[in-house]
């Protein structure tokens, strides 16, 4: 069976996404690793992802919108944005804790103080998406409906299941002096060298 058309033109669009979101996939966790230093800090940030995915396919399924090759960049930009805001709770979680908080009031803590800049963030991406999706337009319609889903299912479901899973994951305590990280925060400091005698 040949197919031709819009048919042909989807498969070949979508011939080179696997490959490359299951790289960009790896590249995500390596940089979190990174940054973090612990496994269990990147689980969770990278945990809220499938709650953005079901949120977008959600929304491309009530505007009636088939999953196209803008709908699958909007996918891509949507990933970036909640790992960003994750990456808000959970980094202040983690200070909290190198100050001596409790893990349970380091969680609530954050919980407390990063998720309204987080709730403005993503009303900002989704008020700045919204002109798109009146627009009807077959080329940037489908990408501000993944965006606009996923953000509300994601922002509203990590509150609620990134406390937990922040408990059950948590990584172990904070030396006094934490290895050096890669993208910001405090290393080690410099040995002290002593002269003998």
């Amino acid at each position: 069976i040949m197919y031709g058309g819009e048919a042909e033109a989807q498969s070949e669009s979508f011939g080179g996404f696997g490959p490359a979101i299951i790289i960009a996939m790896f590249g995500i966790l390596a940089v979190l690793l990174l940054e973090f230093g612990s496994f269990s800090s990147a689980a969770v940030v990278a945990f809220v992802i499938p709650f953005g995915i079901m949120g977008g396919l959600i929304a491309l399924f009530i505007g009636k919108e088939s999953l196209s090759y803008t709908s699958i960049i909007g996918f891509i930009a949507l990933i970036g944005i909640e790992i960003k805001n994750s990456i808000l709770l959970v980094e202040f979680a983690n200070q909290e804790r190198e100050r001596g908080t409790p893990l349970r009031e380091a969680i609530e803590k954050a919980g407390e103080v990063r998720f309204l800049p987080v709730l403005l963030t993503s009303m900002t991406a989704i008020g700045g998406m919204i002109p798109l999706v009146m627009e009807r337009s077959p080329l940037y319609s489908p990408l501000a409906m993944v965006i606009i889903g996923g953000l509300i299912t994601s922002t509203l479901l990590a509150r609620i299941v990134t406390p937990p899973l922040y408990l059950l994951l948590a990584p172990g305590e904070k030396k006094k002096a934490p290895r050096r990280r890669f993208f910001g925060g405090k290393g080690e400091p410099d040995p002290v060298v002593t002269p003998a005698e």
